[in-house]
């Protein structure tokens, strides 16, 4: 049963349905909370993001081990608590800021509906429309609020995101229209009867706010190994706990004995990197004025390899210009010039192309002979609209190809090789054909006369060739999608530098089945007559081959693979339906934009996986140490302080640094395969040669517990070093730099006496430094070896893979 609310308690509508809601009306239903205003989806709250960095099963943890440590009143062991709440602020002061990215673009493209209020029309948010408000429809609208049709020109709803169905609905007075739902062809008017959080839309939306990462790998695979972690590390966390408060008389060392092993299994950076990693994205994307809608999208963006764009304002700067008239024989130029004018004139609602003759005549002709009598709208699914007028008959405009199965055998030919003479230039070409036996509701008539073509060109984007050397130089395949001629088409890739722009193929021509379809895209590039439903099977087909597939778009006729697609690209200046279910909305409309869109993606992706190894390894050897300790009941090599050493030099500084770094590489599936490839046996050399050192040491007449650990803090800290500088290569100068930086914080710890009083560090004893430069040297070369076998014999998944793709292109 529906909950009670605004819709069913609404008051009376106006009584002049079509005039709208008057000033008084809408002021009444704003004061009741009758309006759309509802929460934007594309960005958490404050609090929510408080609650997201501050209240999570690891801070819970470290925080009551902070607690533990201080009551023993050992704060020199405190330290990790300060990077506990540097974690927390890090994360919440860059969630804020990509907020404050997304709202600030979200306003920018928020869309608008064409509103009747008291007998007048106004463009207004579609939070601000009220309960019974008259809304205009036009073709690309999409439908903001629940409402009923009051008035209906050829009106064809898309329910497709909805309801799955494929073929646009009509809708005629009196039927429903559902918010999410949008325009395909006609014009109509409605009323709102359901708006704010008790539309259809809301509802389907409520459980699933765009911010949350949805169908990510990447985030998957990191909620795997926290899984895992969680798992062994109560256990663990028993089991040392147990041994350390048995063996040691001493409470306060086996308090940090065990604070120490379970701070160190905790990756407590590993999310907060991610999420930094990720609202840095945004942010940049952000500045070249990219709304990003869902913040999973940016993992998708670096997995991309086949990029689908349209011709029409993607490759071309999108808006036609009427570039001639060329009449057949027997029709005057000047009439045809009328008929033009006078459709431009009775279309309430004209596409690009009509616009374009709109410019050209923009004076209609005003004898009423002119009257439109009857209309069937122009839809991007039959390629033609037409026109009864009241006393000169009917006219049909369209593409030629479509309409010349229409036309006499003996004229068929003569306008195919017009409209292929023009096409191969690149232009777009409509004809011009009378109906002398009239409109057929919504068939294509018979019996068609070719009175002229209409020759429409555009301008292809200055950037357009740049923007593709750069996919292609990426190995990103590209395919054009679009409604036009092929010829026309494969002229414009051409001139974008297209491969395979020589053969363009007609979408009318390709096979239904899919495993057929997806054959035909991956051999050819070009495609000319393309349906929405077909650009959706062909989104489908590259995907049942693998391909991670962007498509990008700004019509009506996008929609359905904008929406199928990994990654949907909408131009700011599109169509609302268009905006409405892309990934990214470039607001400035730059197709110049897309390689750094693309770059962003594989940036943010590449960087966490290399710093999740970092925080996998750490937690993989500090996992060994526990168990290996907890089960011999041994004192644990370090205190909580040494490995705040190790963690901010090797790990937490080095990470930060690298997360942001650039990085081209692209991205592929198999994330926590290769993390675990790499971690689990760099974590056991990092763990192995720590143990063996703090024991050999041990074993040495004279050597103290302190002296020991600070052996296996040299040992490890060199070890972890190098697994860092594996991670960094190529060593391009600021990474070199990074490591020696790293190096010389250890190294000062070891030569400035406060320093050295204040972590405990002991002069190692001159007869364990052979343990020490043996370990060091044997785990070193241990990864060094690992790396390169790797490297030889698993090049695709191994750690080789891992680390070889780091760095390309820098």
């Amino acid at each position: 049963m529906e909950t009670p609310g605004p819709s069913t308690t609404r008051p009376a509508p106006h009584p002049t349905a079509l005039d709208g809601l008057s000033e008084a009306e809408v002021a009444g239903r704003r004061a009741k909370g009758l309006t759309n205003d509802v929460p934007a989806p594309t960005s958490r709250s404050y609090g929510a993001i408080v609650r997201a960095n501050v209240f999570t099963r690891f801070n819970a943890l470290l925080g009551a081990l902070l607690v533990a440590i201080i009551a023993v009143r050992e704060y020199k062991d405190a330290l990790f608590g300060i990077v506990l709440v540097l974690n927390a602020l890090i994360g919440i002061i860059q969630e804020v800021r990509a907020k404050h990215t997304l709202d600030r673009l979200t306003l920018m493209s928020a869309p608008v509906a064409t509103v009747r209020r008291a007998g007048t029309t106004a463009r207004i948010p579609i939070a601000e429309l009220v309960l019974d408000d008259v809304i205009e429809l036009a073709p690309g609208d999409q439908i903001a609020v629940d409402g009923e049709i009051l008035h209906h020109a050829g009106l064809e709803v898309d329910e497709s995101l909805l309801t799955g169905e494929a073929d646009p609905v009509v809708k005629t007075n009196g039927d429903q229209v559902l918010s999410g739902s949008f325009v395909a062809a006609g014009s109509g008017v409605f009323r709102a009867t359901k708006v704010g959080t008790h539309t259809y839309a809301y509802r389907l939306r409520e459980d699933a706010a765009r911010f949350t990462l949805v169908k990510s790998e990447l985030r998957d695979g990191i909620n795997a190994i926290l899984k895992v972690v969680t798992a062994l590390l109560v256990p663990t966390a028993v089991l040392l706990v147990y041994t350390q408060f048995r063996n040691n008389a001493d409470l306060t060392l086996a308090v940090q004995s065990s604070v120490a092993g379970l701070v160190a299994m905790v990756p407590e950076g590993l999310v907060l990197l991610t999420s930094a990693a990720l609202a840095i994205g945004v942010l940049r994307l952000g500045r070249k004025n990219v709304l990003t809608q869902e913040l999973a999208a940016i993992e998708g963006l670096a997995r991309v390899d086949t990029l689908c764009v349209d011709k029409t304002g993607t490759l071309t700067e999108g808006k036609l210009v009427l570039h001639a008239l060329e009449p057949f024989p027997d029709h005057l130029e000047e009439r045809c010039r009328e008929v033009l004018a006078a459709m431009g004139a009775a279309d309430p609602n004209p596409n690009g192309s009509m616009q374009a003759i709109i410019d050209a005549y923009p004076d209609g002709p005003d004898d009423p002979v002119w009257d439109a009598a009857d209309a069937v709208p122009f839809s991007s699914a039959r390629k033609w609209s037409a026109t009864t007028f009241a006393m000169e008959g009917s006219w049909v405009l369209g593409a030629p190809d479509v309409m010349v199965a229409n036309v006499a055998a003996d004229v068929a030919p003569v306008v195919a090789e017009r409209v292929h003479r023009h096409a191969a230039t690149g232009r777009r070409v409509l004809l011009l054909a009378a109906a002398p036996a009239g409109l057929d509701n919504e068939r294509l008539p018979e019996g068609l006369i070719p009175v002229t073509l209409v020759v429409l060109e555009e301008k292809v984007r200055d950037d357009a060739a740049d923007t593709v050397a750069y996919f292609l130089r990426q190995d990103v395949s590209i395919k054009v999608i679009s409604g036009d001629n092929p010829v026309t088409v494969g002229a414009v890739a051409a001139r974008c530098g297209i491969p395979g722009a020589d053969e363009p193929l007609d979408a009318r021509d390709l096979p239904e089945d899919l495993e057929a379809l997806a054959e035909v895209m991956d051999n050819f590039s070009v495609f000319g007559r393309v349906t929405p439903h077909q650009k959706r099977s062909m989104v489908h087909a590259l995907q049942s081959r693998g391909h991670e597939v962007a498509m990008t778009g700004d019509g009506v006729n996008d929609t359905l693979a904008l929406k199928d697609a990994e990654i949907g690209i909408a131009m700011g200046s599109g169509s609302p339906a268009a905006r409405a279910v892309a990934r990214f909305v470039l607001l400035d409309n730059a197709f110049s934009v897309f390689p750094s869109v693309v770059a962003e993606g594989r940036r943010v992706i590449a960087n966490v996986e290399r710093v999740a190894n970092l925080f996998v390894t750490k937690t993989i050897y500090a996992m060994l140490l526990a168990i290996t300790v907890g089960i011999t009941g041994d004192v644990y090599p370090f205190l909580p302080r040494h490995l705040t050493i190790i963690s901010t030099l090797t790990i937490g500084v080095p990470a930060f640094l690298l997360a942001l770094a650039p990085n081209s590489r692209r991205a592929t599936h198999g994330f926590l395969v290769r993390v675990l490839r790499f971690t689990i046996p760099a974590g056991i050399v990092c763990g192995a040669t720590t143990l063996t050192t703090f024991v050999l040491a041990r074993r040495v007449d004279g050597v103290s517990v302190d002296e020991a650990r600070t052996a296996s803090l040299v040992v490890l800290f060199v070890v972890a070093m190098w697994v860092l500088s594996i991670l960094c290569r190529p060593l391009v100068w600021w990474r070199i730099v990074l490591i020696v930086t790293m190096v010389a914080g250890f190294v000062l710890v070891f030569t400035v006496k406060g320093l050295t009083r204040y972590f405990e560090i002991a002069t190692p004893h001159a007869d364990s430094l052979t343990y020490v430069v043996v370990a060091a040297v044997t785990g070193a070369a241990v990864l060094e070896g690992l790396w390169h076998l790797s490297g030889l014999i698993d090049k695709r998944w191994g750690i080789g893979e891992v680390v070889a793709g780091w760095g390309k292109g820098e």
